[in-house]
């Protein structure tokens, strides 16, 4: 009886790839599926990324300016205690002064002529100018803590306001996050292990189309067979040929992308099924 051979795939034969035509470069096949695979994860964390939407930026914003508003009023709180306590000072000033008048009067019972006298009275008037100096700047310093301290009550409420948003904002980033989470990391996986088998330079050259390109599309198959799937410009009959040859790197002479056809899209679903 003839010995059964095992047909059981090893990882050593699933490694190899399947080659449909003689002439194709495998090495340019594989490289083709593995920045095709690539853009196809990139693609879909792009998705998470549209439908997670603004939602980090505006908590981050929302952060920064709850920060700023408490930063205001401590700087306003600073404001009016340091206002207080000059009010204070020239309180007691004003005392010094209100004695000093009481002495001077006192003086004046005792004055021996008229000069003596008029020299107390002008000491008199001029402890009431710096009275009326000092009982002027305090009137404009409470005025000033009347002030700030509307600014700080209107800080706090805003501070309060914005503390609700953040609040809500943070909630649905959260569960928004928690369902896509896992998909994300494992889509962030999949991403950096076909980084993996794509040389630096073709890699570079994927990013840097990638950031340039406004939907993120630096790979794309033929459209219809006849035209660049990114820009939709006619691709010519030979330049279709070599994309499907797989000898190459194909690039879209209107928009720079990479092109692969339908069989390279086919191979990269396989590769994602995996």
């Amino acid at each position: 009886m003839a010995k059964k051979v095992s047909t059981k795939k090893t990882p050593e034969t699933e490694a190899k790839p399947t080659i449909l035509r003689p002439d194709v470069d495998v090495a340019v096949e594989q490289r083709l599926v593995a920045l095709y695979t690539l853009q196809s994860v990139d693609s879909e964390i792009d998705k998470i990324k549209i439908v997670r939407g603004e939602l980090p930026e505006a908590v981050q914003d929302l952060e920064d300016e709850i920060t700023g508003l408490n930063t205001r009023i401590e700087n306003f709180s600073a404001e009016i205690k340091d206002t207080e306590a000059a009010i204070k000072t020239r309180n007691n000033e004003i005392a010094e002064h209100q004695e000093q008048i009481k002495k001077y009067q006192g003086q004046q019972d005792n004055v021996r002529n008229n000069r003596e006298f008029e020299s107390l009275n002008k000491e008199i008037e001029f402890q009431g100018l710096e009275i009326q100096l000092c009982e002027r700047k305090n009137k404009e310093a409470s005025a000033k803590i009347k002030e700030l301290s509307q600014h700080i009550d209107a800080a706090k409420l805003l501070v309060e306001n914005r503390t609700k948003d953040l609040e809500a904002k943070r909630e649905e980033l959260t569960s928004i996050m928690a369902e896509s989470e896992e998909d994300e990391k494992r889509l962030l996986a999949k991403s950096a292990e076909q980084e993996q088998y794509i040389d630096k330079r073709y890699l570079e050259g994927y990013h840097r189309i990638r950031n340039a390109a406004r939907n993120g599309l630096a790979v794309v198959p033929l459209y219809n067979e006849h035209s660049c799937g990114g820009c939709l410009s006619h691709i010519p009959p030979q330049r279709e040929m070599e994309i499907k040859m797989h000898k190459k790197i194909i690039v879209c002479e209107n928009c720079g992308r990479i092109l692969v056809d339908d069989d390279i899209v086919e191979k990269a679903k396989e590769t994602l099924a995996k």
